[in-house]
């Protein structure tokens, strides 16, 4: 066994029966040594001693080291008148079963005599005695009292009433008297009060054993007559209620001619609760699944239990005797041994996880809970080791701390080892005057691959991006998946940047290749942001920010490319970090107003729209256009709140103008994000409900790109709002890549062309040719056409010759806060 105070931290205490069979075990032990009074050995199924107590050597005359291991017979005889102790033990080792005690008389290896009351029991494992205990009590003193007490008939009266043992005489099977120790024992207020009665009136009507008091008493009483004697234990019953066990002895006596017998009864409550304790507590030594190990003061074992040879390999005849450090690993030094063994002497206990070997030389690692027995005289006699093999634990441990420090899809290490692994490539950077570079990678347009082939052929993507990544950088780096398509990479202790860029490279250049998924290939890029050790920062937190900030500026740039930090980024995004700030209390703080651009017919020139641009009065900055915010409100999830007050906002005017004699539809722009809400309807409906505007005075623009990944769930939200009377228009067409099949699909109202085709259609010969191509499909599919950005008359006069049926821009009229309708005419 080898032990190590220092390995580890004390396991948790055990708790529920675990706890109390350990707790048993304790006493178990204790108690061999502190109950003078009883000799306990045990032998295996060859005879021979494998246990052998003080007490033992006391009674036998044989000290332990020389009993242990010798067969039992060597060390005494145990005679008795018609019964062979050999055949006794071969009848426990063929039944499992134990007899009843008896008594013997011993005749020791120098010849001396001693009368003992033996006690055998088996210790079984899986239905099958592995040892026999047997607990022996010297009575040659009252062996020889109760022989005295036979031959002195004379004067048995007055021994009878002096006796400090229970003494009853029987009748048939009456009480005729009782002593005082008799009326003590059995706690009744006098002798007299137990004349008359018969023993088994105070007994309950089944014996511990399951027999019938009834029974048994007559069995016995008819061998009494028989034999002259018997001896036997039983159950009472006090007068009180208090139950005891009892030793008796009835023997059958002549007095004054008359057949009587009487019965000399013992309280043997506490040596029946000792061997209780004792029984069971073998049967846990020797059916623990942990392995126990006990020794003397000279630390050499004088037990082990099933398990030991289990777990360890040493049979018991291998090992008793044997100093405990003879089963040292060599994993720890040999002074730090002798380090266990005091401290177990100044605190009774210690426990910790050391190494130990196995009989076949194999290192293995075991959690040791190392107790100090004392005996009577408060002397350490003992000491009790359990070993408890953590093989297994060991390797759910080292799993759940990979599993902890690892991404579950990639086994990359994740952000928590990613962050240690950053601190000691610092900390290695500083020592070696070297540099650290952070490249923090985004792959580009990656939520397209799992819209469009699912998120399983992601995960595939994912995997091999991350065996991509692994075979771009050496062993002294570090890759890790933060989190969706995020990686980082640490390349640490290198000369300077162009390390850093070569490796970016060699990354887009892996990344570039193609991934055959199923059936499927695709393509992908990354952006790469790239922070330097020391220049760029000489923290974790502030290199992988910086190297955030530097990605973000490689995916603004077009992405599919790497960047390199520097300070103007970083004043950029924090620009972009107040906005945001500053944006989440906008709302609440009333700064955003509503400007309206007019819609005119071209063939009527009256206006017959107006379309809601949002603006805002910066407390700072004065008022802001949407392309200076509306980006950072889409990112930071405040688009849909913000939407949902346009709406409100829109509603509520165009209805105050109708009741004012100018009806006019209101157009309101929807963000994709906004249009895929789950409650878009529902804010729909509120808006309408609070202003008491009719729905088909609502317009709501949608992007090309929502009907181009437009699913089930788009379609039947734009068939909702249908139904309830709303128009749609789909804004900005041209500029996505959306097809017929797609728009009929979807029952639109209205086709926006955008402001990028007729800027030029009076110039350039392409964008003219593509007005009326739009308009077409936009008459195939029964829709009207507005454009939009229509600045001079000349770009009006080509819309009106080509069938546009509405304009708007400055031509129109340019937005306001809060135009003059009436007044609104070209």
């Amino acid at each position: 066994m080898s032990v190590d105070p220092t390995a580890a931290p004390p396991a948790p205490e055990p708790e529920g029966q675990g706890r109390e069979a350990l707790e048993l075990l304790y006493r178990f032990v204790a108690a061999i040594e502190l109950t003078p009074t009883v000799a306990m050995h045990s032998t295996d199924r060859e005879g021979i001693v494998r246990f052998w107590n003080n007490t033992c050597a006391e009674l036998f005359g044989v000290p332990a080291h020389e009993a242990l291991g010798r067969p039992l017979t060597s060390l005494g005889d145990h005679i008795d008148g018609g019964t062979d102790f050999g055949a006794l033990i071969g009848s426990i080792w063929q039944t499992g079963h134990a007899p009843r005690p008896r008594d013997w008389r011993l005749v020791r290896r120098d010849g001396a005599e001693r009368w003992v009351y033996s006690s055998h029991f088996p210790v079984n494992r899986n239905g099958a005695p592995q040892q026999v205990f047997c607990m022996e009590i010297d009575i040659t003193g009252r062996k020889v009292d109760e022989a005295a007490l036979m031959r002195s008939g004379a004067n048995f009266r007055q021994l009878f009433a002096r006796s400090t043992d229970a003494i009853v005489l029987i009748e048939g099977h009456n009480i005729i008297d009782a002593n005082p120790a008799a009326a003590a024992l059995f706690r009744c207020p006098g002798p007299q009060d137990m004349v008359g009665k018969t023993l088994l009136d105070f007994s309950p009507p089944v014996q511990p054993s399951g027999e019938s008091s009834l029974a048994r008493d007559a069995a016995l009483a008819a061998q009494t007559f028989r034999d002259g004697n018997h001896r036997y234990e039983w159950r009472y019953q006090a007068c009180d209620g208090h139950g005891f066990w009892a030793e008796v002895l009835l023997t059958s006596i002549a007095l004054d001619h008359e057949l009587l017998s009487y019965a000399v009864i013992r309280d043997i409550s506490t040596r029946k609760s000792a061997e209780h304790t004792l029984a069971t507590a073998a049967q846990v030594f020797e059916n623990s699944r942990d392995a126990i190990l006990i020794t003397d003061q000279q630390y050499r074992v004088v037990a082990v239990n099933g398990a030991f040879t289990s777990i360890t390999g040493f049979l018991s005849d291998e090992i008793v005797g044997v100093p405990v450090p003879g089963l040292r690993s060599g994993a720890h030094e040999p002074a730090f041994y002798q380090q266990i063994w005091d401290y177990v002497v100044a605190h009774e206990h210690w426990e910790g996880e050391v190494w130990s070997n196995r009989k076949n030389g194999e290192q293995y690692p075991v959690w040791v809970a190392l107790t100090a027995i004392r005996d009577s005289a408060n002397r350490i006699c003992n000491y009790m080791a359990i070993l408890t093999d953590i093989t297994d634990r060991k390797r759910v441990e080292e799993r759940t701390r990979h599993l902890a420090e690892h991404d579950f899809l990639t086994d990359l290490p994740n952000r928590v080892l990613f962050l240690d692994r950053l601190h000691q490539a610092i900390a290695s950077a500083h020592r070696k005057n070297t540099k650290v570079a952070v490249m923090f990678l985004d792959l580009d347009r990656f939520k397209f691959i799992n819209d469009t082939y699912g998120h399983q052929a992601g995960d595939l993507v994912l995997k091999e991006v991350a065996l991509r990544l692994t075979r771009c950088v050496r062993e002294v780096d570090t890759v890790s998946r933060q989190g969706g398509d995020e990686f980082v990479i640490i390349l640490a202790d290198i000369g300077g940047v162009d390390q850093a860029a070569h490796v970016a490279g060699s990354v887009m250049a892996a990344i570039a290749q193609i991934n055959k998924v199923g059936e499927h290939d695709i393509s992908l890029s990354v952006s790469i942001g790239i922070s330097i050790c020391p220049s760029d920062g000489e923290d974790a937190d502030t290199l992988l920010k910086h190297a955030d900030v530097a990605m973000y500026h490689a995916k603004q740039r077009g992405r599919d490319a790497f960047q390199f930090f520097s300070p103007e980024m970083n004043a950029h995004v924090i620009e972009r970090v107040q906005i945001e700030n500053n944006l989440r209390h906008a709302l609440a703080n009333g700064e955003f107003v509503l400007e309206y651009q007019p819609e005119v017919n071209i063939a009527s020139g009256r206006i017959i729209a107006v379309e809601a641009l949002i603006r805002w009065r910066h407390p700072e900055r004065g008022l802001l256009q949407p392309v200076q915010f509306l980006r950072v409100a889409e990112e930071c999830g405040l688009i849909v709140p913000i939407g949902e007050w346009v709406l409100r906002q829109a509603c509520a005017r165009a209805r105050r103008w109708r009741d004012e004699g100018f009806p006019v539809v209101v157009a309101v722009n929807l963000s994709p994000l906004q249009f895929i809400h789950n409650n878009l309807v529902h804010s729909v409906d509120d808006a309408l409900r609070r202003s008491g505007l009719e729905p088909d005075f609502l317009d709501l623009e949608i992007t090309e790109s929502v009907i181009m990944n437009g699913n089930e769930t788009t379609v039947t939200t734009v068939n909702a709002l249908r139904e309830r009377g709303v128009q749609l228009t789909i804004d900005d067409f041209g500029t996505g890549y959306s097809s017929l099949s797609n728009l009929r699909r979807f029952p639109l109202s209205k086709l926006k062309i955008d402001r990028s085709f007729v800027h030029d259609i009076t110039r350039d010969p392409a964008d003219a040719a593509i007005i009326p191509a739009i308009i077409a499909v936009a008459r195939s599919l029964k829709l009207r056409v507005i454009a939009e950005g229509v600045e001079t008359a000349e770009q009006l006069q080509f819309l009106r010759m080509h069938g546009c049926d509405e304009y708007q821009g400055d031509y129109a009229g340019r937005a306001s806060i809060d135009p003059d309708l009436t007044t609104r005419r070209r």
